[in-house]
């Protein structure tokens, strides 16, 4: 088992910023003409390589989406000050983000072109706070069931040591997507 480091994440944080505007991607929603015809975990892939707009709040919430596999997606944030709460901690929006978008993401993976999903429910748990010192966190999300109208995800939030911070699930709406 190979141990990463606190500098081994952030870089391959900023790796994946970095490939994805080197691809050409910036900040945006895709229109649906670039989204037809294409898997949920395709969209994914797209937005990693830049060649589709990523999401805005990824800027917003210094986070980007490391991974995606069918079933799963991995999302890596660090916190800033920006994130704070008024009790000198990250603020449970922020952990909260993090946690739907590698659950949405994991369940956007399983989808076939034309379907698409919105967070219908979503619960978390935080176990720990984190400041801007605590470094990168990273969220896992698995989807736990794949239904044709409801989608199950769980996730968790942990340090390069193992340490959890939070964990989540979600219910999510999974629905035919129409043109317009």
């Amino acid at each position: 088992m190979t141990i990463m480091t606190t500098t081994d994440w952030t870089t391959q944080q900023t790796s994946a910023q970095q490939r994805s505007l080197a691809g050409g991607g910036k900040s945006g929603v895709a229109h649906i003409e670039q989204l037809t015809g294409k898997s949920g975990r395709e969209i994914l892939e797209a937005m990693m390589a830049g060649e589709l707009p990523y999401p805005p709040m990824n800027e917003t919430m210094n986070m980007a989406l490391l991974e995606v596999n069918d079933g799963h997606a991995v999302f890596q944030g660090i916190p800033l000050m920006q994130h704070y709460n008024p009790l000198g901690t990250v603020h449970g929006g922020w952990f909260a983000a993090l946690l739907d978008s590698a659950m949405g993401c994991a369940v956007q993976s399983t989808l076939p072109p034309g379907r698409s999903y919105t967070t219908a429910e979503l619960s978390i748990n935080i176990v720990r706070s984190a400041t801007h010192n605590t470094g990168p966190l990273r969220a896992v999300g698995t989807v736990i069931h794949g239904g044709r109208q409801i989608t199950t995800a769980q996730a968790r939030v942990e340090d390069e040591k193992g340490k959890l911070y939070a964990h989540a699930t979600t219910t999510c709406f999974v629905f035919d997507v129409t043109a317009g």
